[in-house]
């Protein structure tokens, strides 16, 4: 039994150094090597080419290194019926809980407007707002959710949450479902995405949503591109009824330079960084379920197949 990892980025070395580091007897490859692809039993992914699962007859488990598994999905050619997990990860979440709260003080203090300014030489003097001035609404509120809601009341935040089951978190307010969502929408100022991508929340971030919150409302997405709609977003903040966007995900990656949002005043951009696996902390749930998947045992965070998380 072996692991092959497959990622298009420059980390596959760091994540085989991590892993044959906590277990030196691993047998683990990068897909880019020769390796007896008969071996491998559990694949280590994250946004890997689309057909590169395709190649593994034994494959038992596909693994995904990040929080997200919507690209795995989205590999029609990847084998079907094996069981996927992802990562739940303490850091991860407090690391996305940082990114947000850094963007949405940013905003209240007007820092992104300064920045701009600053770049123009313009010496300008903009109102500023407080803690106790905003309703911060989280769309989704799993892991990543309920670790940044949590923050966020400790600092003084009106919380509300919007989920598909009921959430008892201490000092957020839940709203569930179709039947809760408009009043969720309407009492939100800030309005944070933390959903998974499905079928159901592709392109949710969308005019209709955006029109039922209250004018001067600013959108956080650090969830996935796809549950934004670009020209939406562009139409909301043009003609005022948002008042910003603080963006880390996009549909394409990197965002192409002749996009709109490079340019746009009223938005903040990040290139896909604001929480990323750190592999000393998640490499030991990804051997553990080696262990697992080898015993025959029940797997840590499986994603539920009809969910798509």
């Amino acid at each position: 039994m072996a692991i092959v990892i497959i990622r298009q980025d420059d980390k596959i070395e760091l994540w085989k150094k991590a892993l044959l580091e906590q277990q030196p007897d691993l047998e683990v490859y990068s897909y880019q090597e020769e390796h007896p692809k008969e071996k491998i039993e559990m694949a280590l992914v994250w946004k890997h080419p689309n057909g590169a699962l395709a190649h593994y007859p034994n494959l038992k488990l596909i693994a995904s290194s990040g929080a997200g598994v919507d690209f795995i999905f989205e590999d029609e050619s990847a084998p079907k019926n094996l069981p996927i997990t992802r990562v739940v990860d303490d850091m991860l979440a407090k690391d996305m809980s940082e990114h947000v709260l850094a963007v949405i003080l940013g905003h209240l203090k007007n820092l992104d407007r300064y920045r701009i300014n600053q770049t123009k030489g313009i010496w300008q003097p903009v109102q500023y707002h407080r803690i106790s001035d905003f309703n911060v609404g989280i769309m989704g509120l799993g892991a990543l959710g309920k670790e940044l809601g949590t923050d966020l009341v400790k600092f003084g935040f009106r919380v509300q949450g919007w989920a598909n089951s009921k959430k008892d978190i201490d000092g957020i307010n839940c709203f569930v479902g179709d039947a809760g969502f408009s009043n969720f929408l309407e009492t939100t100022q800030i309005l944070v995405c933390l959903l998974p991508l499905t079928d159901a929340t592709s392109g949710i971030l969308n005019r209709k949503v955006f029109e039922q919150l209250p004018k001067g409302a600013f959108v956080i997405n650090v969830a996935r591109g796809g549950h934004l709609v670009d020209a939406d977003l562009l139409e909301m903040l043009n003609n005022d009824h948002l008042s910003g966007a603080g963006l880390d995900v996009y549909h394409q990656e990197p965002l192409p330079k002749e996009h709109p949002f490079w340019n746009h005043e009223k938005i903040q951009m990040t290139p896909h960084y604001a929480s990323v696996s750190d592999t000393n902390s998640v490499v030991p749930q990804i051997l553990e379920n080696y262990d697992r998947l080898q015993k025959g045992s029940s797997l840590l965070n499986e994603v539920v197949m009809d969910k798509g998380y």
